[in-house]
């Protein structure tokens, strides 16, 4: 069973089977007396079940010398429970037809079982017990961290360009916890002990720091019934208070040059911006669309078509909960110097901003983002992340049906405010990185 790392607060894509939304998505949540929240969506329109948990823990919730614990959870939560044997989790969960992962960004940690809807019980029974009685013992403790150490190995330290998340936000982060990557370092996870993971355990998997999103093939009543039935004996943990560092202003751009096993460099451009659910958040959304959304954005058509100086050329909203990064990147065609692509990337952003966007453009990027935000909540699965989601980072479960709004009153005026307030270089990390052996002296 693959575990996943991702690295923003982006709504992971899933490709399950879709089923038919027309109007809102209609929904119901309340909290337990433990403090779990639930929220629960009925749609009979597929006979599946999503049984999803989002806990409101990251990588941004560690002790700096102890990073990688969120996401070594995240692994070994699945090694079991009180009542469930070792490697059982994913042989009920595969036996009942159904299929099951996680994934772990630097603001929480999300599970999920995707199900026959006549498994719900399952579903339910499964998450209560990574909830309640999971296993932390010291065989499970140590295989998972030899997992976590391949894991990287493989899509970090020998993925080509896999190092960039992690050496661009240890250089635009300087104070806040998200200066580390949720990976970690394995040299934190070897020296800790079985019983920091358990205190790690019971500081954060608690039903107060959790939300129970289900969609689906369900009834309602019965459902919540089923859910005290698991849920409701398990006791509240003690209040969790999400860190509150206040990050420095960048004060100058700051470059680097990292040498990598690569053939072709790349440009990395990486701009402070505001957390997430801002309404500059939305501002950048829509302008990353402008950029890189599809083969005729504007840095496609300036760096890969007509310049052709670039491989690749793209812009990457990452926005987190309590702050966020813009970042463009390019990798360079053959020949091509990454001092010309840089060029050429700041070129199209100075466009942004000195000359509004072209109606036509605008237009044609708008419905590209509802698009994306209608496909986003096509299958059962999507739904029950995205409502756990919007309940966590907005305390509104129902932007599900309203955030579009948010989007549609972006301007053009406000594409090119953020691009002259926030893109500049002051406020900048620039990595080059370049084939072994290649650095300059």
């Amino acid at each position: 069973m693959l575990k996943t790392v991702i690295t923003g607060g982006a709504i992971l894509a899933l490709s399950f089977p879709t089923v038919a939304q027309s109007g809102a998505i209609q929904f119901e949540k309340y909290t337990l007396p433990n403090g779990l929240k639930v929220i629960l969506h009925q749609d009979k329109a597929v006979p599946l079940v999503a049984v999803s948990i989002l806990y409101h823990v990251g990588s941004k919730n560690e002790d700096p010398n102890r990073t990688g614990f969120a996401h070594f959870f995240e692994h070994l939560l699945f090694e079991g429970s009180k009542n469930m044997a070792r490697g059982d989790f994913d042989k009920y969960i595969t036996n009942a037809g159904g299929e099951n992962n996680a994934n772990t960004s630097q603001d929480r940690t999300y599970y999920y079982d995707l199900l026959p809807s006549n498994q719900l019980d399952l579903g339910l029974w499964m998450e209560s017990e990574r909830l309640m009685h999971a296993s932390i013992l010291p065989v499970g403790v140590e295989t998972q961290r030899q997992v976590v150490k391949e894991e990287k190995r493989q899509r970090v330290d020998n993925q080509p360009y896999g190092s960039i998340v992690e050496n661009v936000f240890k250089r635009a982060f300087t104070t806040h916890p998200y200066q580390w990557v949720p990976i970690g370092s394995m040299e934190h996870l070897d020296a800790a002990s079985l019983e920091e993971f358990v205190a790690f355990y019971k500081k954060y998997y608690v039903p107060n720091n959790a939300v129970l999103s289900i969609a689906g093939d369900i009834d309602i009543a019965a459902t919540k019934k089923k859910i005290e039935q698991y849920f409701g004996p398990i006791p509240k943990g003690a209040p969790v208070v999400q860190p509150g560092v206040k990050e420095p202003p960048l004060a100058g751009e700051v470059r680097g040059v990292i040498e990598d096993n690569i053939q072709l460099p790349a440009v990395i451009q990486a701009y402070r911006a505001p957390a997430q659910g801002t309404p500059e958040y939305y501002a950048f959304n829509v302008l990353s669309t402008l950029l890189s959304g599809g083969e005729s954005s504007r840095m496609t058509k300036a760096l890969v078509d007509e310049k052709q100086e670039a491989v690749f050329a793209g812009a990457i909203p990452f926005f987190l909960e309590q702050a966020g990064l813009f970042i463009n990147f390019a990798i360079a065609n053959m020949g091509k110097q990454p001092e010309a692509v840089e060029k050429s990337i700041d070129e199209v952003i100075n466009g942004v901003k000195e000359n509004l966007v072209d109606e036509r453009e605008f237009e044609k990027v708008r419905n590209q983002i509802e698009t994306n935000f209608v496909r986003q909540n096509s299958s059962v699965a999507g739904i029950a992340e995205s409502l756990a989601n919007y309940e966590v980072y907005f305390g509104d479960a129902n932007l599900i049906n309203t955030e579009i709004e948010r989007y549609r009153k972006v301007t053009r005026e406000d594409l090119r405010d953020v691009a002259r307030k926030y893109l500049v270089k002051d406020n900048r990390v620039v990595l080059y990185y370049v084939p072994k052996g290649q650095a300059n002296p």
